[in-house]
C-alpha cells in the first residue's frame, strides 16, 4: 500500500482546484498547471481537498498511486508559493550577472557563458557568487538549475565552481612533496 498516496493533499485558500475529463488543473497567484492522469488513477475533489486513488490492484496502478498524490501535491505548492533553488559560485573571479533575459557567467574560461533564461522560470542574482532560480514548476526548476551548475561543477581540491547552496563538497588532500 502506497504511503504517500493515501493522504489527501490539502488545497490552501486562493488556490482552485479541478478535476474532470482525465486531468487535474490547479489555479493560483503565480499561474496555472495541469496533470493529465493516467488510466491507472483516478482523482477526486472533495472539499478542499484532493484525493488520488488506484483504479486497480496491479503493481502499476499502486505505483502510479503515490507518483500521481505527489504531483498534484506539487503543482499546489507551486502556484500558491513557487520552488526556489540557490546556487553558489566559489574562485576567484568566478560570478554571474542577469542582463536583460540572459544569464551571464564568468567562471574561469576564455569566455562568458550566457544562458537564455526561460519565460517561466526567474533567474536573479543578488550578490555575483549568487544565483536564485524561482518558478513554479518543481522538475523545470531542477532541471535550468542542474544545467547552471553542469557549466563548471564543483572540484573536490579547492572548492572551485558552481554549486548548490546546500551541497556540501568532499574536499580532498592534494599530494604531498
Amino acid at each position: 500500500m502506497s504511503r504517500v498516496g493515501k493522504y489527501p493533499v490539502v488545497v490552501p485558500n486562493g488556490v482552485t482546484v479541478t478535476v474532470g475529463g482525465g486531468e487535474v488543473s490547479v489555479k493560483g497567484k503565480l499561474g496555472v498547471s495541469a496533470l493529465k492522469l493516467t488510466d491507472d488513477v483516478e482523482a477526486s475533489l472533495d472539499g478542499n481537498q484532493v484525493w488520488v486513488k488506484p483504479t486497480g490492484t496491479t503493481k502499476r496502478s499502486r505505483m502510479m498511486w503515490g507518483t500521481t498524490r505527489a504531483l498534484i501535491n506539487n503543482m499546489v505548492k507551486g502556484v500558491s508559493e513557487g520552488f526556489t533553488v540557490n546556487l553558489e559560485i566559489n574562485g576567484v573571479g568566478y560570478r554571474a550577472a542577469v542582463q536583460g533575459k540572459v544569464l551571464q557567467l564568468q567562471l574561469g574560461f576564455s569566455h562568458d557563458v550566457n544562458y537564455p533564461i526561460p519565460e517561466d522560470v526567474t533567474i536573479k542574482c543578488e550578490k555575483p557568487t549568487s544565483v536564485s532560480i524561482t518558478g513554479k514548476d518543481s522538475q523545470r526548476v531542477g532541471q535550468i538549475a542542474a544545467e547552471i551548475r553542469a557549466y563548471r561543477g564543483p572540484e573536490p581540491y579547492k572548492g572551485k565552481g558552481v554549486k548548490y547552496e546546500t551541497e556540501t563538497i568532499l574536499r580532498k588532500e592534494g599530494k604531498k612533496k
